[in-house]
């Protein structure tokens, strides 16, 4: 597979975000295993275990919605 870099580079901003979410969408489809690095492993147990000692930090299902909602509105 040959993928022009620059071509790809100089795409517009939505563009390039299409690209993403073609992909993602392909990724999340599959049924092939997706490889992790370790440091995403590394980092979600580093942020458990600060969300355990400082549970205050974390986020209710339903203010993570609301921020989410707010942002759609901002952007249309």
């Amino acid at each position: 597979m040959s993928i022009d870099r620059t071509e790809l580079l100089a795409l517009s901003a939505k563009e390039k975000l299409d690209i993403i979410e073609m992909l993602w969408d392909d990724l999340g489809s599959s049924d092939q295993e997706i490889p992790l690095p370790a440091w995403g492993d590394e980092e979600a147990v580093r942020r458990r275990a600060e969300l355990i000692a400082n549970p205050e930090i974390g986020l209710t299902h339903e203010e993570v919605w609301s921020r989410i909602e707010r942002r759609k509105e901002i952007s249309e």
